[in-house]
C-alpha cells in the first residue's frame, strides 16, 4: 500500500511503517452481526424566524448558485432535508413570517417564501424531506390567551390546512409536521392532529415531538400508550450529542431536530463536523438538523452568520460558500435516508470519532472527524473540555466489506489558516493487497470521508460580485401589479406583517402600497414589541434622511412612525433605540429614543385624521434631528 500524495500532506502510511510513527488504535468495520440503526438524512431550518428573508431577493443567477450549494446533489452541501417554519405572524428570532391564515376567515397559501423555497429544493432533489413547524401562532387561535392550544381541533386544521394547501397549490408533499417549537406541548393536541392528518388521507405524514428537550416528552410518551403510538420521531435541540435514557427506551427514531446555530466559521465548521458524527456515536440520533439554512438576515440582528453560508447582500449579490457547506458535504454527498449506519461505530483513540454507513447493496462510506476542543465548540450547550491529538487508526473492513477494492477519499483540515483545505479530494486508498486493512495517519481538526461512491463533487461557479455596503439613496413605490412574492424586497419585519397592497379606490400615487395587516396580537414565541415595526438599510448609518406617504387606517387609536438608527432588531427589538417619529390620530405627535416610547425628546400637537395620507420626514445629523410633517 502506498502513501497518499497531494496538497493536504501524507494520510495514509504503510503499515510497516505504523510502529514506528505511533502507537495505532484498531478499528473493525464489520456488518457480519447485523446493522445499526437506519440513517435519516442531514438537513438545515429555514425560519425561526425569516432567516431567508433576504434570499429571495438575490438577483439570477447568484440566487441560483446560493440554492445549488445547498440543495444540489453531489454539488454542494447536498441536504437531505429541509425543515421550515409554518409562520405564524410573530416575532421568531430574526423576524416575522406570515401566517396563510391571518384570521379564522382567511388563507392564502402565497405569502412568504417558503412555499417557494420548498419548490426550488425539490426542482434540485426531488427526494429532499420537507418538515413543518410552527414557532408562532395568528392570535385568533388563542381566542384572547396566548396559547394555541385552547381549542386543539382548531389548531389541528391550522396546521393541516397548511399540509393540504402545500399540496394544493404547489405539489408539495410535507414528510413531517411538528407540534411548537422549543414550546410546551399539549399531549390531546397531538393525539387530536393525529386523528386530523389521518381523515385527510394524510396517513404518510409523520409527526416530530417536541421540537424540546428530551423530557418531558420521553417519559409521557412511556406512561401514556396512545401518545407513544402517534409519536414517530423525538426530536431534541441542541442535545450536546447526548440522550435521556427514557428516550432511548420509546424505541424511537430519535433526532437532533435543531444544533449548530454557530458563526459559520472554521469553529462552527467544526462544531456541524463533530456532532454529525457524534450526535450518533454518543446518542443513537439519525439525523441531524442546523439551524439555519443560510444567513440570509441582517448580520446585526440575533445569531448573524449562523447559517450553513451566509447571502445577505442582495443588493450586491455577493455572496459567501462557508466552510460548513463543505463539512456537510462529506456526510451528505455520501449517504441517502435509508441507509444504515454499522454497528461498529466508536471514539477514536485519541480523540475525534468515525461513523460507517452502508446502503445495504454493497456500498460503504466511513467518515472520521478528530476536531479539537478548541475548534470546535458550539453556541450552545457546555462543551467539556478533552484532548485530540495525532493518531495512526487502523482500520479494518469485515463481513461484505472485506473484499472492497478501492474506497475514494475527501479530506477537509480546519483549524490553522494557514493549513485550511476543504473537501479536496485525494488519491484513491487501493486495498486489494491489505486484507481490508489500511492505516490513516490522523492530526487535529480534520475530517476525512472514505467511499466507495464516485459521485461525489466540489461544485463551483465563477466568483460572486464584490460585496457592497446597502445603497446610500433607496426608494420604492411599491408599485407591482403582481407581486411574486408578499413581502417588499429588503424590508424585514420585526413586529406585525407588511404585504404588498393594491388599493383600488385610489387611482393615484397611492395606488401601490405596503400595508401592515394585522390587527390581533399573535401567539407569540418571542417578545413581540407593542408596535409593528420593519426595517431596513445599513446599522452604520448615522446621519440620514427617512421619508415615507403614510395613512392611517383606525380613527380611534392609530398611530404610524418612522425611525433612523434603530438599533435592535429579533428577539430585542422590544427594548431597541434610535430616533422614532410618531405622529397619531388624536394630533399627537412625539418623537423618542426608543420604540416601547418611554424616552420622550419632543411631543406637542399637530392637524392629524386617519384615512388621509400624510408625507412624514425624519433627518438625523450627528447629535441632532430635525423632522416635519407634510399633508
Amino acid at each position: 500500500m502506498t502513501a497518499a500524495a497531494g496538497s493536504a500532506g501524507r494520510m495514509l502510511v504503510p503499515l510497516l511503517l505504523c510502529a514506528l510513527l505511533a502507537s495505532s488504535g484498531a478499528y473493525v468495520l464489520d456488518d457480519s452481526d447485523g446493522l445499526g440503526r437506519e440513517f435519516d438524512g442531514i438537513g438545515a431550518v429555514s425560519g425561526g424566524g425569516a432567516t431567508s428573508r433576504l434570499l429571495v431577493n438575490y438577483p439570477e443567477p447568484c440566487r441560483s448558485e446560493i440554492l445549488d450549494y445547498l440543495f444540489k446533489p453531489n454539488f454542494g452541501a447536498s441536504l437531505h432535508i429541509l425543515k421550515v417554519e409554518i409562520g405564524g405572524d410573530g416575532q421568531t428570532t430574526d423576524g416575522t413570517e406570515p401566517s396563510h391564515m391571518h384570521y379564522a376567515l382567511d388563507e392564502n397559501y402565497f405569502r412568504g417564501y417558503e412555499w417557494w423555497l420548498m419548490k426550488e429544493a425539490k426542482k434540485r432533489n426531488p427526494h429532499i424531506i420537507l418538515i413543518g413547524l410552527p414557532w408562532s401562532f395568528p392570535g385568533w387561535l388563542g381566542k384572547g390567551f396566548n396559547w394555541p392550544y385552547v381549542n386543539t381541533k382548531l389548531t389541528a386544521y391550522y396546521v393541516v390546512s397548511w399540509i393540504l394547501g402545500a399540496k394544493h397549490y404547489h405539489e408539495l408533499d410535507i414528510d413531517y409536521i411538528g407540534i411548537w417549537n422549543e414550546r410546551s406541548f399539549d399531549t390531546s393536541y397531538i393525539k387530536v392532529l393525529r386523528k386530523m392528518l389521518d381523515s385527510q388521507g394524510l396517513q404518510r405524514v409523520k409527526i416530530i415531538a417536541s421540537d424540546n428537550l428530551w423530557e418531558p416528552i420521553s417519559s409521557s410518551m412511556l406512561h401514556d400508550p396512545e401518545l407513544l403510538k402517534v409519536i414517530d420521531v423525538i426530536g431534541a435541540h441542541y442535545p450536546g450529542t447526548r440522550v435521556s435514557q427514557h428516550a432511548k427506551l420509546t424505541e424511537k427514531k430519535l433526532w437532533s431536530s435543531e444544533d449548530f446555530s454557530t458563526l459559520n466559521g472554521d469553529v462552527g465548521a467544526g462544531c456541524w463536523g463533530r456532532i454529525l458524527n457524534q450526535n450518533y456515536v454518543n446518542g443513537n440520533m439519525t439525523s441531524t438538523i442546523a439551524w439555519n439554512l443560510v444567513a440570509s438576515y441582517y448580520e446585526e440582528l440575533p445569531f448573524g452568520r449562523c447559517g450553513l453560508m451566509t447571502a445577505q447582500e442582495p443588493w450586491s449579490g455577493h455572496y459567501v460558500v462557508e466552510s460548513p457547506i463543505w463539512v456537510s458535504a462529506h456526510t451528505a454527498q455520501f449517504t441517502q435516508p435509508g441507509w444504515y449506519y454499522l454497528k461498529t461505530v466508536g471514539h477514536l483513540e485519541r480523540g475525534g470519532s468515525y461513523v460507517a454507513l452502508t446502503d445495504g447493496l454493497g456500498n460503504l462510506t466511513i467518515i472520521i472527524e478528530t476536531m479539537s476542543h478548541k475548534h470546535s465548540k458550539c453556541i450552545r450547550p457546555f462543551l467539556p473540555f478533552y484532548n485530540v491529538s495525532a493518531q495512526l487508526a487502523t482500520f479494518t473492513l469485515k463481513g461484505s466489506f472485506g473484499e472492497i477494492p478501492e474506497l475514494q477519499m475527501w479530506y477537509t483540515k480546519l483549524g490553522k489558516p494557514s493549513e485550511r483545505v476543504l473537501f479536496k479530494q485525494l488519491d484513491s486508498l487501493w486495498l486489494p493487497d491489505c486484507n481490508g486493512t489500511f492505516t490513516l495517519e490522523l492530526q487535529e481538526d480534520e475530517l476525512i470521508t472514505l467511499t466507495t461512491l464516485t459521485t461525489g463533487r466540489k461544485g463551483s461557479y465563477p466568483l460572486p460580485p464584490k460585496s457592497r455596503p446597502f445603497p446610500r439613496v433607496y426608494t420604492d413605490n411599491f408599485s407591482v401589479d403582481y407581486p411574486f412574492f408578499s413581502e417588499a424586497p429588503n424590508f424585514a419585519d420585526q413586529t406585525g406583517v407588511f404585504e404588498y397592497y393594491m388599493n383600488p379606490e385610489d387611482p393615484g400615487e397611492h395606488r401601490f402600497t405596503l400595508r401592515q395587516v394585522l390587527n390581533q396580537r399573535p401567539i407569540t414565541w418571542a417578545a413581540d414589541a407593542s408596535s409593528p415595526i420593519s426595517i431596513i438599510g445599513d446599522y452604520q448609518w448615522t446621519n440620514l434622511t427617512v421619508s415615507c406617504d403614510v395613512y392611517i387606517e383606525n380613527p380611534e387609536k392609530g398611530g404610524v412612525f418612522i425611525a433612523g438608527r434603530v438599533n435592535k432588531g429579533g428577539l430585542l427589538v422590544r427594548v431597541a433605540q434610535g430616533v422614532f417619529f410618531w405622529i397619531f390620530t388624536n394630533g399627537l405627535y412625539r418623537v423618542t429614543g426608543d420604540l416601547g416610547g418611554w424616552i420622550i425628546y419632543s411631543s406637542g400637537y399637530v392637524e392629524v385624521t386617519a384615512k388621509k395620507w400624510y408625507t412624514l420626514t425624519l433627518t438625523i445629523e450627528m447629535m441632532k434631528w430635525r423632522f416635519g410633517e407634510v399633508t
